[in-house]
Parts: C-alpha cells; sequence; structure tokens
C-alpha cells in the first residue's frame, strides 16, 4: 500500500513538482531569514569575539557591549582591588573618523589595548606582528578596512599611513576580525596612543578588562564589582547575551524579520496545502476503491502521510541546501550577515513537518468522507 502511495505521488509529475516548490521556497525563505538574522545578531558582538576576555566592567549604565560611557582611569585601580582579580586593564573603545591620503574620511572603531600586555590583541595576523603596535604612531587595520580603503583606491598594506584626529597612524599589521554592526573597520592600536587620537576629554576609559584568579568564579568576581558604587560588570557570556536582548527589545529587527518568516510559512501552508488537496482530490476515486476493498482508515492515513513526508523531505533539503549555498556566496564577499547554527534547520524542519501534517489531515478528512460508491460514479 505505501509503495502504491509513492507510486500515485510520483506518477502526477505536475503536483508532484508544484509542491516540491512550494515547499522549497519556503524552506529556502525561512532559512535564510532567519540565518541573515542571527548574522545580524552576531555583528553586533563581534567586539566580544574580537577583544576576548573572561569579565567586562563598564559605566552602570552601560546595557550592550556597543554603547560606551567614559569612566575615569582610576577605575581601573579600584578593579584590581576586588579580591579574586588577577590582573584588570583598561579598554578605549571609540568610533571616529580616519582621513585618507586622497583627503577622503573613513570611520573607524578605534581600539586601544593596555601598552604593557597588549590584553584584546587581534586573533589573527594576515601581515606583521601584534608587537610592533608599541612602535610610533603603530596600528594595525582589519580585512575590513583593506577592503574598505581598496574601494577608495587606496591599497592598504603594510607602512600606508593616514590621519586620526590630523595625527599619523602607520599601518604596521593586518588582521582578521569578526565585522561589526556599525560595519566600519577594527583598528587595533595601544591604550596611551588612542588617547592621543581620541577628542580631549575629561573621561576616556571606555571598558575595563578583567582575569579572575585560577580557581576563582568569575561569577563571584562580577558581583563583588558591581558592588563599586559606579560601575557594573558582566561576564563576556552574559554580556553577549544581554547585548543581543538589548536589540530585540530597542529595535524593530525581528519585528521584521520575523514578519518575512510568517509569510513564509503562510505561503507554505497556502500552496501546499491547496495542491495536496487538489491531488488528493484528483485520486479520490483510487483511494475509494480502496476503501470499498475493506483497506482500513489508518492504511489509509498512512499513504496520505506518506505522499505529504516524501513532498515535505524533498522540499525541505532542497530549500534548506539552496539557503547553505546561498551563505557559502554571501560569506566570501562578507555582506549581508549569514550565520546558520544547527537551530536553524531544526527550525525549519519543524515547520516544514506542521505544513505536511496540516496539508496530509485536510486531505485524509477529504477521503474519510468519501463514500466507497464513488468509484463507480
Amino acid at each position: 500500500m505505501l509503495r502504491l502511495a509513492l507510486k500515485m505521488l510520483y506518477g502526477d509529475r505536475a503536483k508532484y513538482a508544484m509542491l516540491v516548490g512550494g515547499l522549497t521556497f519556503c524552506a529556502l525563505l525561512m532559512s535564510q531569514q532567519v540565518s541573515v538574522f542571527c548574522g545580524l545578531m552576531r555583528w553586533t558582538t563581534a567586539t566580544l569575539r574580537n577583544v576576548q576576555v573572561p569579565i567586562w566592567v563598564a559605566d552602570a549604565k552601560v546595557e550592550q557591549v556597543n554603547e560606551v560611557v567614559a569612566m575615569r582611569d582610576i577605575e581601573v585601580d579600584r578593579v584590581k582591588s576586588v579580591p579574586g582579580v588577577e590582573w584588570a586593564v583598561p579598554l578605549f573603545w571609540g568610533l571616529l573618523n580616519a582621513r585618507l591620503p586622497d583627503g577622503s574620511f573613513q570611520a573607524v572603531q578605534l581600539t586601544g589595548l593596555d601598552t604593557a600586555t597588549l590584553v584584546g590583541r587581534p586573533g589573527k595576523m594576515l601581515a606583521g606582528r601584534v608587537e610592533d603596535l608599541r612602535l610610533p604612531n603603530a596600528v594595525i587595520v582589519d580585512q575590513v578596512g583593506v577592503k574598505k580603503f581598496k574601494k577608495k583606491g587606496i591599497e592598504l598594506k603594510i607602512g600606508s599611513t593616514f590621519e586620526i584626529n590630523d595625527k599619523e597612524a602607520r599601518v604596521v599589521g593586518l588582521c582578521q576580525s569578526d565585522q561589526s554592526f556599525l560595519g566600519q573597520p577594527y583598528v587595533f592600536t595601544t591604550y596611551d596612543r588612542a588617547l592621543e587620537y581620541a577628542p580631549p576629554q575629561r573621561k576616556r576609559l571606555s571598558f575595563v578588562l578583567v582575569q579572575p584568579k585560577p580557581g576563582v568564579d568569575p561569577a563571584t568576581v562580577v558581583e563583588t564589582i558591581r558592588a563599586i558604587p559606579g560601575l557594573t560588570a558582566y561576564t563576556s557570556d552574559d554580556f553577549f547575551h544581554r547585548t543581543i536582548d538589548w536589540y530585540m527589545k530597542n529595535t524593530g529587527i525581528p519585528i521584521s524579520f520575523g514578519t518575512v518568516v510568517v509569510l513564509g510559512i503562510v505561503v507554505g501552508i497556502a500552496i501546499a496545502g491547496q495542491t495536496f488537496y487538489l491531488f488528493v482530490h484528483e485520486n479520490l476515486r483510487f483511494m475509494a476503491a480502496l476503501k470499498a476493498m475493506g483497506a482500513r482508515t489508518r492504511t489509509l492515513a498512512a499513504m496520505v502521510f506518506l505522499q505529504a513526508f516524501a513532498v515535505g523531505l524533498a522540499g525541505y533539503g532542497l530549500g534548506v541546501g539552496a539557503a547553505a549555498m546561498f551563505g557559502f556566496g554571501v560569506l566570501k564577499g562578507g555582506e549581508p550577515p549569514f550565520y546558520m547554527p544547527w537551530q536553524v534547520p531544526v527550525f525549519t524542519g519543524v515547520i516544514i513537518l506542521f505544513i505536511c501534517c496540516l496539508s496530509a489531515l485536510i486531505g485524509l478528512v477529504k477521503i474519510i468522507r468519501a463514500e466507497p460508491a464513488v468509484v463507480f460514479k
């Protein structure tokens, strides 16, 4: 019986193609849009991955990593005095304009690392050495900067120079970093030099990076630091989730992508449900004949659900595969953002399964209500 059900399905090639095409489009739309959304959310936490430390200390009003409220330099010493802290170093992070040799401007995310330890240094160097940051006017630019400078006709390489706040910045290295939500290149330098590049103001410390002592729970250190007036602290994981939550609650990004995903589900249900209903309707006399010959409702239901799941499996595989191919294509260019964790195919699979079950139930109701005598009409 089950083999007969598949023969009936594959025999009507037009309906089969429409069913697979509808579910493929639905799976593609959901997988692609959810993956782009995940990639965009991943961009919002790029700084946490580019500057990897266990604990971040910020002003008490800071809610996410891309929000900087300047603090006094004395806060570094206050954090160092907290029990359980092995070391604490300053970090400068700010959005500044770089003046290129041709006179044009490019916004950059200036990241000032502790001069002595260079904690938070780039993880992957494409050219040059991180230690060369201690040379006069030295900076390291990431691959995004190379691409954006090239669009302006400037080939960025070791030895290239540009200006930040009318002060020379000489490139001593190129690095690989995660692209940020703002889309501007990361420029790494030392903390002291970053203060020279930045506009003068009374408070200029952005974050304090902390390493707990061996055997000390980072959460315990975080709670102790939060007891200091005017400061707050987060573990890297906590800061990551707080940043994601902030963008989810305070931007229209979830609604925009969610609307597209819902439309994909509605389109999938409409196309698959209607087409499968027509398919069952055209094959109703064959099902009625089987019913007249003694086939049980359970057997007919198994046949209908097998047909629905066969279509769903094909549409799911083609849709998710097409989304993955799209991702491999855009990842080479870096835009738009694309990140497909394992939860995305699972989510898509659950929705496709729901659509298949709903379509099968619609068709099954038609078969159950049909009288065996319909085969003689």
